[in-house]
């Protein structure tokens, strides 16, 4: 297995386990993404996703190898699982395990947060080979800064974490040692809002800013009213008043009686 999934106390993880190629988007582990992100989006139980890796890189991008020896391009489920990870309506945490690269980068992009080691690097390295960042300027452009995408678009020089969260690329980027108790920090928020609240935060997020205010504050007030009387803000709000955990809190594998708030 190229890609494994294991789903503990309503967070996924998915580790890409291709560190001999660095974890090459290949056609093979790209099925694997694939299908390992529809049973996390399928399963109820799980409410955060984590995409990470295993090695010292996170993703190097399109697997060389396999497209010289194809002797064409190979696409594989690239397309449909920066879309999976894009339009999930759960959110999707990317914690980088180290460097990424050219395709890697938009797997990054892709997600909602993107938690990095300050020792990895970036680039994309696309025009250096002769060839352009097309799929993964959907979602890249989406977080760059325009100055800053035409930059290392252009050039591929190779740029730090430090760059990379003021671009817009990383929400965080912290020590090693701390990697992990960062995530799980952004995991542990991410499980106290409301399923249905997260998902269209999410999108609102995405298309609020191309409303016009007259628009935007049309829409807003009904979505607000519409939220308020729902069963979850309803939920939510008693929770709130009675200084318990709300319903949607998942209780610790094991655990039995009522949830830590």
């Amino acid at each position: 297995m190229l890609v494994h999934l294991e789903t503990r106390d309503g967070v996924a993880t998915l580790t890409l386990d291709s560190p001999a190629n660095r974890n090459a988007l290949s056609t093979r582990l790209l099925a694997e993404l694939l299908d390992a992100l529809g049973q996390a989006l399928g399963d109820d139980a799980t409410r955060v996703l984590v995409l990470t890796g295993t090695g010292t890189v996170f993703c190097s991008g399109a697997d060389l190898k396999e497209q010289a020896a194809s002797g064409a391009p190979v696409t594989g489920a690239f397309p449909d699982v920066l879309r999976a990870i894009w339009d999930s309506p759960k959110p999707v945490i990317c914690r980088l395990n180290g460097t990424a690269r050219a395709g890697g980068l938009g797997l990054v992009a892709a997600c909602d947060f993107a938690i990095a080691p300050d020792t990895a690097t970036f680039a994309f390295s696309e025009v250096r080979l002769g060839v352009v960042p097309a799929m993964i300027a959907v979602t890249v452009l989406r977080r760059l800064d325009p100055r800053a995408a035409s930059e290392y678009f252009l050039t591929g020089e190779v740029f730090d974490a430090t760059r990379a969260v003021g671009i817009g690329l990383l929400t965080r980027a912290v020590p090693p040692g701390t990697l992990d108790d960062t995530v799980a920090h952004y995991t542990g928020m991410l499980l106290k809002g409301g399923p249905e609240s997260l998902a269209i935060t999410k999108r609102l997020v995405r298309t609020v800013p191309s409303m016009s205010v007259d628009e935007g504050l049309r829409q807003m007030a009904d979505l607000s009213a519409e939220r308020f009387t729902s069963a979850e803000g309803q939920e939510g709000i008693s929770a709130f008043r009675e200084k318990r955990p709300a319903s949607w809190i998942p209780a610790p594998d094991g655990a039995t009686g009522e949830r830590p708030a």
